[in-house]
């Protein structure tokens, strides 16, 4: 599932293919990604216009241009594609920009859980995204303290919270949290000082890694190499991994390095 650093990648696709070429034409080869805007208003309002540059919040893509803003969000499947304007079509190409310089930008998506809006205002900017919390890869350890005062609910659950933190989705929050060594299911309000230094500290490390691979990275040395093994064990002290749902998500955590008693 795209999480932050996916979207960081594809903010990079949008800006290397296409800040500063003029839209040609929008295809719509499947309208159902499109929210509040039909096919052929996109096609329109787009035609013959330029992108600017692209700036991503938490897990949704804002591309401006001289005229409307295309945003974006990636669901579970989504993904950005630079390639010629000649090429087929990949598979699952829902809507592609083709640019004066021979490029085409495609957005591709299996599942279409999301997809792409239009908006005329930053208003509607405001309107589309919804209620987001500072993005987490801006967070320092004071807006972290700030965020997680007088809460109550678990940590992961918190982490994974668009409104209190953008752009954590499940695969980082797992990762964040066992490299803190904090037990997903903790509660906020009984983290201490120590635990909240090490958890803006994994935060800020993972973020980093992870952004320079545009993914979670699946290092063997990482939680999130062993997640698809059957019988996983710790990368980290060996112990046997276990699983199970944390706010209607399937966690996975090592109650050896992450006690719940901690």
């Amino acid at each position: 599932m795209p999480e932050l650093p996916d979207v960081e990648g594809f903010r990079r696709t949008l800006a290397s293919c296409a800040q500063g070429r003029r839209v040609e034409r929008a295809e719509v080869a499947d309208p159902g990604v499109l929210h509040g805007v039909t096919a052929q208003r996109l096609k329109r309002d787009l035609k013959g216009r330029r992108f600017a540059a692209p700036r991503r919040h938490g897990k949704w893509l804002i591309a401006p241009t001289d005229g409307p803003t295309v945003v974006l969000h990636f669901g579970m499947t989504g993904r950005l594609v630079c390639g010629a304007d000649s090429e087929p079509a990949g598979r699952f190409q829902r809507v592609a920009f083709d640019l004066d310089d021979g490029h085409r930008l495609g957005y591709e998506d299996q599942r279409k859980l999301k997809g792409i809006w239009l908006a005329a205002t930053d208003d509607d900017i405001d309107r589309i995204i919804g209620d987001q919390g500072p993005d987490a890869l801006s967070l320092s350890r004071a807006e972290l303290d700030r965020l997680l005062e007088g809460r109550r609910g678990r940590v992961k659950a918190t982490l994974t919270d668009q409104a209190v933190i953008a752009g954590l989705g499940n695969l980082l929050g797992d990762e964040i949290l066992w490299h803190a060594r904090i037990h997903p299911r903790r509660p906020v309000n009984a983290l201490t000082d120590g635990e909240r230094d090490r958890l803006h500290t994994a935060l800020r490390e993972v973020l980093r890694a992870s952004v320079r691979a545009e993914r979670v990275p699946d290092d063997p040395d990482w939680l999130t190499g062993r997640r698809d093994d059957p019988d996983p064990h710790c990368p980290r002290c060996g112990n046997p991994l276990r699983r199970g749902r944390i706010s209607g998500r399937t966690s996975l955590w090592c109650p050896h390095c992450q006690r719940e008693d901690a």
